[in-house]
């Protein structure tokens, strides 16, 4: 039994001092996912009108974090929040999409992040989630007078 401790000792001081174990504890953007693998995980249905449309999956220590990220014209956001069935309602107000590091995950899809953006509307769409997703917060910015981004960000 003391032969144990002192092995989980020695990866602990390992991984403070560098070694191999350190890297269990970042997280890490994984390459090669796409669109619809984020989209079916999210169990979120992209409009075909989506244009600009971005993902990205990042594997953390304990949990992953899923982007999905669109345009819309402006007329068709309501429509796709509602099929959402967010847990709240779509308000004014930034929310915090701060996840597991980098503290700006959009950043990494090249995307401002949607606490930054003026007039962001956010909503919790869920909290448990249905399938692998823990919970799941959608926010939407306007482009242009003709146009919305969506952005979707999950954690399973």
């Amino acid at each position: 039994m003391l032969g144990g401790a002192l092995l989980v000792s020695a990866g602990l001081v390992t991984g403070c001092t560098g070694g191999s174990v350190q890297s269990r504890d970042v997280s890490q953007w994984v390459d090669g996912v796409s669109a619809e693998d984020i989209a079916r995980s999210m169990q979120v249905r992209v409009p075909a009108s989506a244009s600009d449309v971005k993902a990205a999956y990042q594997k953390g220590f304990q949990d992953d974090q899923l982007l999905l990220a669109f345009v819309l014209p402006a007329a068709e956001v309501d429509g796709f929040l509602a099929q959402l069935k967010p847990t709240e309602p779509v308000k004014a107000g930034p929310k915090s999409f701060a996840g597991p590091e980098p503290v700006a995950p959009f950043a990494h899809i090249g995307l401002p992040e949607p606490d930054s953006v003026a007039g962001v509307r956010t909503a919790q769409v869920c909290a448990p989630c249905a399938g692998d997703v823990d919970f799941m917060h959608v926010a939407v910015a306007q482009v242009d007078e003709r146009t919305s981004r969506v952005y979707l960000q999950a954690t399973d």
